[in-house]
């Protein structure tokens, strides 16, 4: 594969980033490796998986992908995930991703707190703290933690993500576009105690099922899909949530058929009757796209292909935690499906 076919592969369904020249380089003279962080804070839904079918294009360009389950990370952000917790959740957070994504590959799983805690790194962490100002890491931490009333623990934070690119030795780090503010704080502070910068690629965030103006949020179970939701339930969001005929815009049910169904399968088939047009496949989703925004797609026939995508890509997951629901319980009632 051409450099500059990579390179389309690398960009594809993100909205920005930051020194694609220097990946561009190394992508000609070695085998080039990213890295996404998930902190396991609590029940995995899709908008924390679809990030991760950013994978998928990485394979087809030949970059090694390592997934980071941030054990640390889940505490440092006003305690979202209780110390003693700590575990469970990174074994929970690591299943969810394996079984909940077809993988070709599958990609490498480190956690955190397995070389977190070397001498090294805390060295690392306190040469970074004096060079930095408050100022600087609430900004960099703004979007991402809590700060509602801002803990030290939120301020390290950020410096130990932009130390996970140098320990995880990795040439780019990707994420969705609330990680914005940290990428940019390491690329200007990982070289001032001599690594090298990284390339950054963000990707969009998702809408709410319900909608521009309501947060997707666990704490709202009609606003998000777990990826171990029943078939039921997976039914009856996807056929509630927000999709305007016409319109892709702040569009949730568009958005999920952008980002996870043609990344991942590559196609999309909606079944109908041969008096409201017969069915429709597409290879791409800018010809879907095409076809939605002419208004020749309803939205009650798209919803009914992306349920049926979504229950066949999610069955691995749903089955084993049907089975294990025990592990469900331990963890909270907020993880219950």
């Amino acid at each position: 594969m051409k450099i500059e076919e990579k390179l389309e592969l690398v960009k594809k369904n993100t909205i920005d980033s930051m020194g694609l020249e220097e990946l561009k380089t190394k992508l000609e003279s070695k085998k080039v490796s990213a890295y996404i962080g998930r902190a396991p804070t609590g029940s995995l839904h899709l908008g924390h998986i679809i990030p991760l079918s950013k994978v998928f294009d990485f394979q087809k360009a030949g970059i090694k992908t390592k997934i980071l389950i941030a054990d640390i990370h889940a505490a440092l952000d006003d305690l979202k995930a209780p110390w003693e917790q700590i575990g469970l959740r990174t074994e929970f957070t690591k299943k969810c991703i394996e079984l909940s994504l077809p993988w070709v590959e599958k990609p490498e799983f480190v956690t955190g707190s397995d070389y977190q805690l070397s001498k090294n790194y805390q060295m690392d962490i306190f040469k970074i703290s004096t060079l930095t100002t408050i100022t600087r890491a609430k900004r960099a931490a703004s979007e991402v933690t809590r700060m509602k009333d801002p803990k030290v623990s939120e301020l390290i934070y950020p410096i130990m993500q932009a130390l996970d690119e140098e320990y995880l030795k990795v040439d780019m780090q990707f994420g969705g576009i609330d990680q914005r503010h940290i990428m940019a704080f390491a690329r200007d502070y990982l070289p001032k105690i001599g690594y090298s910068p990284r390339t950054e690629l963000m990707l969009p965030l998702i809408v709410s099922l319900k909608g521009p103006g309501v947060k997707m949020s666990s704490s709202i179970p009609e606003t998000i899909i777990k990826v171990y939701d029943s078939e039921e339930s997976i039914k009856k969001k996807i056929q509630n949530a927000y999709c305007p005929i016409g319109d892709v815009k702040d569009n949730p049910v568009t958005q999920m058929v952008q980002y996870l169904v043609f990344p991942i399968n590559n196609a999309l088939k909606i079944e109908r009757p041969a008096k409201f047009g017969g069915d429709a496949s597409y290879k791409d989703y800018n010809s879907f796209e095409k076809d939605f925004t002419a208004k020749k797609i309803h939205p009650m026939d798209l919803k009914q292909a992306l349920t049926s995508d979504l229950i066949k890509m999610f069955s691995k997951v749903r089955k084993y935690f049907e089975k294990n629901t025990s592990i469900l319980k331990e963890l909270g009632p907020n993880f219950m499906p």
